[in-house]
């Protein structure tokens, strides 16, 4: 009867997390822009401040969006990108609506396979780290203005540590859904006994992607009891 329980537990989280971990498709450089050369120096930048201004997590998409056969994406190494070059990409298209799966963490790079584009700022590095909580607090990829000049705070950069103050705080309300989830549904099965350590521990397994933030909730709690 206890192991029914225990089966029917592990069937009903991983239905809900089916149902409700899903990816996201990000529309590179968003509508207003899409992926285009950028219209001045002061904007060379653009798509890589657009790539720290979103989080992005291993199964999302990136939409990339410009006239066919005018343009082009290429996904290549990190020497194939300092240069703006490369013979063999990991990844080419040109057919205006491009669509490429992050399948990993890590970085992946992306530039123009028009001669010139890249070179005028029409490339990014998009960026991926196993846990979600990790993501907010790396640096973005440095900037090829902030390489140049040490400028000091300004107002943009006020916004942006806003930006990743809100995306935390989102992170730690799934989190701790997540694990309020978990208990719901053992209750529901009759499981009320089960420690908050089990509690977690299932958890971590079934929600992989909040992994860090929940290990922080529950030395949270811990600690709570322990004053």
């Amino acid at each position: 009867m206890e192991s029914s329980k225990v089966f029917l537990l592990f069937f009903f989280l991983s239905v809900i997390q089916v149902v409700f971990v899903t990816s996201t498709e990000f529309q590179v450089g968003d509508k207003s822009n899409g992926w285009e050369v950028p219209k001045s120096k002061s904007d060379q930048d653009m798509y890589n401040e657009w790539a720290s201004k979103n989080r992005f997590k291993v199964n999302d998409t990136l939409n990339f969006n410009f006239k066919k056969d005018a343009d082009s994406v290429m996904v290549v190494t990190e020497a194939e990108y300092k240069k703006c070059h490369s013979d063999k990409p990991i990844f080419t298209s040109k057919d205006g609506d491009s669509v490429f799966k992050l399948d990993r963490p890590g970085l992946f790079y992306f530039i123009s396979g028009t001669d010139g584009h890249c070179e005028q700022g029409q490339k990014m590095i998009v960026k991926l780290l196993a846990s979600p909580a990790a993501a907010e607090t790396e640096s973005p990829p440095p900037s090829q203005s902030a390489n140049q000049n040490a400028t000091a705070e300004t107002p943009a950069s006020h916004d942006h540590a806003n930006h990743v103050d809100k995306k935390n705080n989102a992170v730690a309300m799934h989190a701790a859904a997540a694990i309020t989830l978990t208990t719901a549904v053992m209750s529901f099965l009759g499981i009320e006994h089960a420690t908050f350590p089990f509690r977690i521990s299932i958890t971590k397994l079934l929600y992989p992607q909040f992994h860090t933030d929940v290990e922080i909730l529950s030395q949270v709690h811990n600690n709570f009891l322990a004053v």
